[in-house]
C-alpha cells in the first residue's frame, strides 16, 4: 500500500528525527533501570504472526531516552497498514505527560473514499485505540492525539490510478507505572498491534470489545 512504501518517512510529532549514531546501544546500557525494564518487555513480548516488529532510532530531542519499533500487518508480500511506537523516559517526571514515561505512536493505512467520506471516520478511529487499551486492562492517563484522513486525485498522465484515501492516527498517553516505577510496556504494544491488526481489517485475534466499531470495508493491499 502507499502508506507502507515510505515506511513512516514523513514526521510524527518529531518521530521521524531520529538519525542511527551507533551510539545508541551505549546510550541503552546506561540508562536507568526502569528504562531498561520497559525496553526488555518491548523485545520479549509475543505477537501475532502477521504483525512484523522491528526496532527503529528513536527521536533525539523529545525525552532523556527514547526506545522506537516501526510494523507493518503483513499478508504475503503485502502490507495492510503500518505505524511506529515510541517510548520515552524522563526520570525527572514531566509535567504534560503526568508521570515518568510517555507512549508516542503513529498508525495509518489506506481506506477506500466512499470510507474515509463517513463523518463519523475520526471518532471511531480514536475508539479503536482506547478500545484496544481497554480492552487489556491498561489504565493510562492524559490522552491525546489527531486522526487525519487525506484524499489523492490523480490527472493528466496520471488520470489512470484510481483515487486513493489514507487514514492516520497520531497519539500519545500516559502508560501507568507498575512495580519499580515500570509500566508493563509489553501489553501496551500488545494493545498498539491490536489497533494496527484493527485498522488493516483482521479478525480479532481472540475475544474483543464488541462496544469497538470495526472498518467494512478497505481498499486491497499492494505490493510492498
Amino acid at each position: 500500500m502507499a502508506a507502507a512504501q515510505g515506511r513512516l518517512s514523513d514526521g510524527a510529532g518529531g518521530m521521524d528525527e531520529a538519525k542511527d549514531t551507533g551510539n545508541d546501544r551505549r546510550e541503552a546500557e546506561s540508562a536507568p533501570l526502569p528504562f531498561r525494564a520497559a525496553v526488555d518487555a518491548l523485545r520479549a513480548a509475543r505477537l501475532r504472526p502477521q504483525i512484523e516488529v522491528e526496532p527503529t532510532p528513536p527521536p533525539k530531542r523529545l525525552a532523556p531516552h527514547a526506545y522506537a519499533l516501526e510494523a507493518a500487518v503483513v499478508d504475503g508480500d503485502q502490507d495492510l497498514a503500518d505505524g511506529r511506537l515510541v517510548l520515552l523516559h524522563d526520570p525527572a517526571g514531566h509535567d504534560a505527560w503526568r508521570g515518568t514515561f510517555r507512549l508516542v505512536t503513529l498508525v495509518r493505512a489506506e481506506l477506500e473514499p466512499e470510507m474515509a467520506a463517513d463523518p463519523l471516520l475520526p471518532e471511531v478511529c480514536w475508539s479503536w485505540l482506547t478500545g484496544a487499551l481497554q480492552s487489556r486492562g491498561l489504565t493510562y492517563g492524559e490522552p491525546s492525539g489527531t486522526v487525519t484522513r487525506a484524499s489523492s486525485h490523480y490527472f493528466g498522465g496520471l488520470s489512470a490510478r484510481p483515487a486513493a484515501s489514507q487514514i492516520e492516527i497520531r497519539a500519545s498517553w500516559t502508560p501507568r507505572e507498575g512495580l519499580g516505577g515500570v509500566p508493563d510496556t509489553a501489553a501496551h504494544l500488545a494493545s498498539w498491534c491490536d489497533l494496527l491488526a484493527q485498522i488493516a481489517g483482521l479478525p480479532p485475534a481472540g475475544p474483543g470489545d464488541a462496544s469497538v466499531v470495526t472498518l467494512p470495508q478497505r481498499r486491497g493491499p499492494q505490493s510492498r
